[in-house]
């Protein structure tokens, strides 16, 4: 049912201990399983597609199966993983299947890729923990970045945002006791950059400098605002 291909890394041993499963190695999974390969994660692909089984098993873990049979998620060790990935989503069928499959197996964290938003809501309704939209995620990315203002953006949730900016200029020459940031505008400098500088924290005594890269949290509106000042 489930045919091991590469086993490079595995580690951990104790039950629920295992990596992170990632099942699809599509552009989403791909990349996701790579990344977590790279942070030192402990990782486990699965895929159904011989030839992209062959492209990356010298490169990660990877085991060609079926994981809309609920018995092939079992030969692989389902239940030694607590967080797993479901990067299939033009396959409607396939990524509803796979999750729901998941969810009976009682899967304590279930991302699913969703490719619009009655997939998405439909991942939800049948258990998935976290729903991702990679495409949508990024377009947004990108049209905040394409504005020139911010350098970085991320969404973390329900409009929280986190941003990487350059300063204004009315908190340059200003520590951010005296800017009054917060209070004026209603996001955090949490961080500050200078050039050659490692990044530090910020405090009510951090004074901003015109060179300086400020990280920014707050509501996303509000954060655009922020940015918008000259």
């Amino acid at each position: 049912m489930a045919q091991s291909v590469a086993r490079r890394r595995r580690t951990t041993e104790s039950r629920n201990d295992a990596g992170v499963l990632v099942i699809g190695l599509g552009r989403f999974g791909s990349s996701l399983a790579l990344t977590l390969d790279r942070m030192g994660q402990d990782v486990l692909a699965v895929e159904t597609n011989p030839q992209l089984v062959a492209n990356y098993a010298d490169r990660i873990s990877v085991v060609e199966a079926d994981c809309t049979n609920p018995e092939a998620l079992e030969q692989i060790g389902i239940r030694d993983y607590s967080v797993v990935v479901v990067g299939v989503g033009t396959a409607l069928e396939a990524s509803v299947l796979i999750t729901g499959n998941l969810v009976d197996l009682g899967t304590p964290q279930i991302w699913a890729k969703a490719i619009s938003a009655e997939h998405g809501r439909i991942l939800q309704r049948i258990g998935a923990h976290h729903v991702v939209f990679p495409e949508s995620d990024a377009g947004n990315r990108v049209a905040h970045l394409v504005s020139g203002k911010l350098l970085d953006y991320i969404e973390v949730e329900d409009g929280f945002t986190i941003v990487k900016m350059r300063p204004p200029k009315e908190t340059q020459g200003f520590t951010l006791e005296q800017s009054r940031v917060l209070e004026k505008y209603g996001v955090t400098i949490i961080g500050v950059k200078s050039p050659g500088q490692e990044f530090i924290y910020a405090t009510p005594g951090t004074r901003i400098s015109a060179n300086d890269l400020i990280v920014v949290s707050g509501h996303s509106e509000l954060l655009e605002r922020f940015a918008a000042r000259p």
